[in-house]
């Protein structure tokens, strides 16, 4: 692989602005330079197939077909030093703490808003706060068990949070996958080069959940709830509840008895259920509650949980963190919360709500990202600076109409990584989504899912809207020189 013409305009997670390769990624681009290129284009090919043969999967809206497609894959991993991990660790651990406090602080005494660190407004106007989760409390005081932050890396080379997911965020199966397929391809690197673990996700998923269990003491019952086959995840569904060796349930499969406890259908009868991993949002888990024509839940399953009787992760009502405008208020939340400075910085953000800050965002609709408060997946934002007027002219309504459903944030000129193509290496824009799993301990995943725009220029990294994947490798510094 020949690395003589390559540039980017972006800072380059593997070349420096010099040519010369990050001292974390000296070993893979010197082991690449000594590949022919039909030898990286076979390699490539057989990545493809292996992911292509392991089933994975995504669903592409945009189109109008909503049909599954493999996940682009990339052969090219993403090298991050582990110097820089353990700090970027260190700062998604502050993150969710801070986090799970806030939710508790929401459904609890509302402190931050008596204190005016935080608008109450905010949380007037928001679609995920749940009133019916006022006053629960839950195992451990945790709301979010699962939790995915993505981060980005600016021109500046400094990487910063994005948005935080914590609803029910998905990719971590691809994460787990991408390693599978790089150690097929890349097994010598594996041998020479300490590349640290990813596959211990889902024993620590399993772990996390078994502690929340309402019966301590005993081996707990825990299923992976999805709404089936439909479902663009359901690839993760299916791959997480195997490699847990739990229980994967459609609403149907259980039922909450006059005990208040909930029970899964078996051939053996019914079988009581103490966990629930569920990846079915709030407003579709209990049709006695929220929606009354919702199949995809079971009746009565708040009602199990506010007793105390089954355990949710991630819980209803996480989702009132989970929004993009509460996202600009999270380093406040560290220091009221914590009492300490966020370690891992927030991309500036412009809240429509303010007054000064809505007229900057409308005069700079050409310069700036605008981004709905709680869509997901890359839909309904604008992209300013590749807008048409036109574009901005509704985008222009849409704030003045709705301030509280919409921030703005500079348009970042997103890290790259090379990705292969039959002239050479060439860049592409990347993110880098962690998963932090909360219970009696945090714990992070190595590094996490690289996504990639896979189109020259691109911003939009979303495998929903045609993005890929790339291993996300984590070495120390002394074994990749």
């Amino acid at each position: 692989m020949d690395w003589t013409n390559y540039r980017s305009v972006a800072f380059d997670e593997l070349i420096a602005a010099d040519g010369r390769p990050r001292p974390a990624a000296g070993h893979l681009v010197r082991y690449l330079a000594k590949l022919s290129d039909r030898d990286v284009a076979s390699r490539q090919v057989a990545a493809s197939a292996i992911a292509r043969m392991s089933g994975i999967t995504f669903t592409v809206y945009s189109d109008g077909r909503n049909v599954d497609r493999p996940l682009p894959f990339d052969l090219i991993p993403r090298v991050l030093a582990r110097s820089e991990w353990v700090r970027t660790e260190a700062g998604l651990k502050q993150r969710i703490r801070a986090l799970n406090m806030f939710i508790d602080d929401v459904y609890g005494e509302q402190r931050i808003f008596k204190d005016k660190v935080v608008p109450a407004s905010l949380l007037a106007n928001s679609v995920n706060f749940r009133k019916e989760c006022v006053g629960v409390k839950p195992p451990l005081g945790i709301w979010a068990h699962v939790c995915g932050s993505d981060l980005v890396r600016d021109a500046d080379g400094k990487l910063y949070a994005l948005e935080d997911n914590l609803r029910i965020p998905s990719g971590v199966s691809y994460m787990l996958e991408n390693r599978i397929v790089a150690k097929r391809v890349f097994p010598e690197l594996f041998e020479t080069c300490t590349i640290l673990p990813v596959d211990e996700y889902p024993m620590q998923l399993y772990e996390t959940l078994a502690a929340l269990s309402p019966r301590p003491g005993e081996t707990p019952v825990i299923v992976l709830l999805t709404p089936g086959v439909f479902n663009s995840a359901y690839f993760e569904h299916t791959y997480l509840a195997q490699a847990m060796g739990i229980e994967l349930v459609e609403g149907t499969d259980l039922f909450v008895g006059d005990d208040d406890c909930t029970y899964m259908r078996t051939v053996y009868g019914p079988r009581r259920v103490d966990v629930i991993y569920r990846r079915v949002d709030d407003l579709f888990l209990d049709p006695e509650v929220f929606k009354p024509d919702s199949a995809l839940g079971a009746r009565g399953l708040m009602r199990s949980w506010r007793a105390g009787k089954v355990a949710l992760a991630n819980a209803p009502g996480a989702g009132v963190a989970d929004d993009k405008v509460v996202f600009a208020y999270v380093p406040k939340m560290i220091e009221y919360y914590l009492g300490e400075d966020a370690l891992l910085p927030n991309v500036p953000s412009y809240l429509c709500t303010d007054d000064d800050e809505r007229r900057y965002v409308l005069d700079h609709l050409a310069d700036l990202v605008v981004k709905p408060a709680n869509e997901s997946g890359g839909y309904g934002m604008l992209i300013g600076p590749r807008s048409t007027k036109k574009q901005r002219a509704k985008f222009k309504k849409l704030v003045v109409a709705d301030p509280r459903n919409y921030i703005a944030q500079p348009t970042l000129s997103l890290s790259t990584v090379p990705i292969v193509t039959p002239r050479g290496p060439s860049p592409r824009h990347v993110d880098l989504r962690p998963f932090i799993l909360s219970g009696s301990s945090i714990y992070v995943t190595t590094g996490g899912l690289t996504r990639v725009a896979m189109k020259r220029g691109s911003l939009v990294v979303n495998s929903s809207q045609g993005g890929g994947a790339k291993d996300t490798w984590v070495v120390d510094l002394e074994d990749a020189v």
